[in-house]
């Protein structure tokens, strides 16, 4: 079990936002490596026009695997403390909920417009949704006094 700096166990939450962010930035380093990333050689920086498939079945671009670092940097900042785990896995959660959307439309209207910036496939929209209520069910229900009646969080400013 993880543990602070004084060896009280971490909550849930943070623990669960940690391994999150952690995720993140394995698929994010993952998506630079050739052989785990098929047709890496045809890799573009962004757009639809990206032949590269993370495990050889979801389309990334460069664009696409610097996002995931990106996301799993905040994640690891915002693990630092119960309310910056719940805004991550919550708002991570809604985030994503809104790129299924966005993937989801991009799919069935203008595949190949300027408009998709961010390489998405079917295999990518599934994954979004799964993360999306996934992230999202944990920074709203992963917590160690929900349903008590009392508060989910000490304030940091007072004792």
């Amino acid at each position: 079990m993880a543990r602070d700096q004084h060896g009280t166990p971490k909550p849930r939450v943070q623990q669960a936002a940690a391994a999150v962010a952690a995720l993140f930035l394995l698929l994010g380093v993952l998506g630079f490596i050739p052989g785990i990333t098929t047709g890496y050689h045809d890799m573009t920086f962004a757009g639809h026009t990206s032949g590269a498939e993370l495990f050889g079945l979801f389309q990334v671009s460069v664009l696409h695997n610097a996002l995931h670092l990106l996301f799993g940097l905040a994640g690891l900042v915002l693990a630092r403390s119960v309310g910056g785990s719940r805004i991550f896995l919550a708002g991570g959660g809604a985030i994503y909920l809104g790129l299924w959307l966005y993937g989801f439309a991009i799919e069935f209207s203008a595949e190949h417009s300027a408009v998709n910036f961010i390489p998405l496939n079917g295999a990518d929209n599934w994954l979004h949704l799964a993360l999306g209520f996934g992230m999202l069910a944990l920074g709203l229900l992963l917590s160690e006094r929900a349903g008590t009646g009392g508060r989910l969080d000490d304030p940091f400013d007072r004792p």
